[in-house]
């Protein structure tokens, strides 16, 4: 059996992030994410002991977590890829199944479910002393035939709970810790020094291990493998399924990546952008200034695809500019200025050095601008961001102690480009070069919601378009990637959009009987009532037909423009 190796594939990139649980209106299916240190954002999601953004129990959350129950992964359990299978051992004689450098530690029926199996293991990688934790469960009895590898949030691979979801539906499914417990990113530094089994375990390594783990074990108790393997993760889980795509095309036949953060080395500098922006000005915007912008871009291009329900449906068309806003109130912040004019677009712009030049993507219009890029204190004092200052301080800096909030624009700019070069290969999750996914007929459903407060949405697209002209333009692509971006949603869910819903049946139903999604349906609800809209294939958007109700999917259509 193969076992990763410290091997590195050509992926230069960027940044990400995220923690897991899910939002309030997470996409049904879809694990949710957040960030540590993060506020709740426009989306409502609640925020968890540690700072976490989202509902505790969702996939990839901690185990057993209080507060609601996660919502299913499925409405309807998939129909049995294998017929009439049984297992053929015990649940607790998985215990003695040997695997390369790996340790079975527990293998025991759930007390609390006996539809379940549940293993508990280890992987080594010798002599480097690490220790990845995996987390099997298996269904003792109506197995699919599948099995679905789930991911985390932040620095955290993912954890025992994320497969509760998938084992309640027929799957037999993993998730790991990829060599570290907890969401910070210390695991880095070893003795003051860069520790890179564990940057590897986190990058990719942790996540390829616990699929083989997973599916052998699935394949001892039934004594048959898996017929169909899938990944569903968002947020760090969309990272870990592209990395998957990218590094180990054969472990996976389709993947959902959520809000993916890719573009990892990036995406960790430019969340700090608006810190050191506002610090270099002298200009902290206050939050409610912040959010007034917001709601004045939301207002301003609202109206673009002619329906009225606080949502800019394509945030690429809108170009409101906050200058309209000096000299207006914004309550107890008091009036805008020009300095607040200015910070905010540059907020939209994103990261530039300081001769003016592109470095990355800023937030679209009509996402909250204070979850990355919020002050406080008398006077006013912008803070960095929390996973991003743990990745300057255990990855850049190895500095435990360094302060982001000390950064000058030329120390930002050497960040950019050290971050980058140090780490993109690793961790950039951002090769566009899938021959080896597709020719394995491999399926990805890739979506992110425009209203995303904490990775740009448009970092994925730029992402998406250099994988179109990698593997010979759109509708070769679409043969195998499709890309859906969700009006109004925030990340993972929330917002005011409509989220995603029933991916994980539309994945199953590309990959199993080649009906490939022409669209994602997706659902809000709240205590005015139900809206449905269709998600279209990047670049196309939901137009609506002039009649019926605006909160109907049937009455909306895909169109190039409006």
């Amino acid at each position: 059996m193969n076992r990763a190796t410290p091997t590195l594939l050509v992926a230069v990139s960027v940044v990400a992030l995220l923690v897991h649980a899910g939002h309030a209106q997470a996409p049904q299916g879809a694990p949710g994410g957040g960030v540590p240190g993060a506020p709740a954002g426009r989306a409502g999601a609640p925020v968890q002991p540690g700072g976490r953004v989202g509902a505790p129990g969702a996939p990839g959350g901690r185990a057993g977590g209080g507060g609601p129950a996660p919502a299913p992964l499925m409405q309807t359990p998939p129909k049995p890829a294998i017929a009439n299978v049984k297992p053929v051992r015990s649940c607790g004689s998985l215990a003695a199944v040997a695997l390369p450098n790996t340790t079975i530690e527990s293998a025991a029926v759930d007390p609390a479910n006996p539809n379940v199996c549940r293993v508990q293991a280890f992987t080594t990688h010798p002599p480097s002393g690490d220790r990845v934790r995996i987390w099997v469960a298996i269904p003792t009895s109506n197995w699919n035939g599948r099995f679905m590898g789930t991911g985390g949030g932040g620095f955290s691979g993912g954890s025992a709970g994320g497969v509760t979801p998938p084992v309640a539906v027929g799957f037999a499914a993993g998730a790991t810790d990829t060599g570290h417990e907890g969401g910070s990113g210390s695991f880095a530094l070893k003795a003051g020094r860069l520790d890179w089994q564990s940057i590897r375990n986190n990058a990719h390594v942790g996540i390829h291990e616990m699929t083989v783990t997973g599916k052998a074990l699935t394949q001892a108790f039934y004594g048959v493998a898996p017929k169909f393997s899938y990944f569903n993760g968002c947020s760090t889980g969309g990272r870990q399924a592209l990395m998957e795509v990218q590094r180990y095309p054969q472990d996976y036949h389709g993947v959902i990546a959520g809000a993916p953060a890719i573009n990892w080395p990036k995406l960790h500098v430019q969340q700090m952008w608006g810190p050191v922006m506002m610090t270099a000005m002298s200009n902290p915007v206050a939050g409610c200034k912040l959010a007034a912008a917001t709601a004045a871009a939301i207002a301003s291009c609202d109206g673009i695809d002619g329906v009225k329900d606080g949502v800019i449906e394509d945030p690429k068309r809108c170009t409101y500019d906050p200058k309209a806003l000096v000299g207006t109130s914004a309550g107890d912040c008091g009036a805008f200025t020009d300095g607040d004019a200015t910070a905010i677009r540059r907020l939209w712009e994103g990261p530039r050095r300081e001769d003016g030049s592109f470095l990355w993507y800023g937030l679209p219009r009509g996402a909250d601008l204070s979850a990355l890029s919020s002050s406080r204190g008398t006077p006013l004092r912008a803070q960095p961001f929390g996973i991003s200052q743990e990745w300057m301080r255990y990855f850049l800096t190895q500095d435990p102690q360094f302060d982001a909030g000390t950064l000058t624009p030329a120390g930002y700019e050497r960040m950019w480009d050290q971050s980058i070069e140090q780490f993109g290969i690793v961790i950039g999750t951002d090769n566009a070069d899938l021959t080896a996914f597709r020719d394995r007929g491999g399926r990805a459903i890739v979506w992110h919601g425009w209203a995303d407060q904490l990775i740009s949405a448009e970092g994925t697209i730029d992402y998406y378009t250099r994988i179109q002209q990698q593997m010979g333009g759109a509708k070769k692509t679409s043969e195998f990637l499709r890309l859906f971006m969700a009006p109004g949603v925030g990340h993972c869910g929330g917002g005011a959009g409509a989220a995603p819903t029933g991916t994980i049946e539309a994945l199953l139903a590309w990959v199993e009987e080649n009906k490939a999604p022409e669209t994602l349906q997706a659902v809000r609800r709240d205590q005015t009532g139900t809206r449905s809209r269709p998600l279209c294939q990047y670049p196309q958007v939901a137009k609506y037909k002039g009649s019926g109700s605006t909160d109907d999917a049937a009455n909306f259509s895909c169109s190039s423009g409006f």
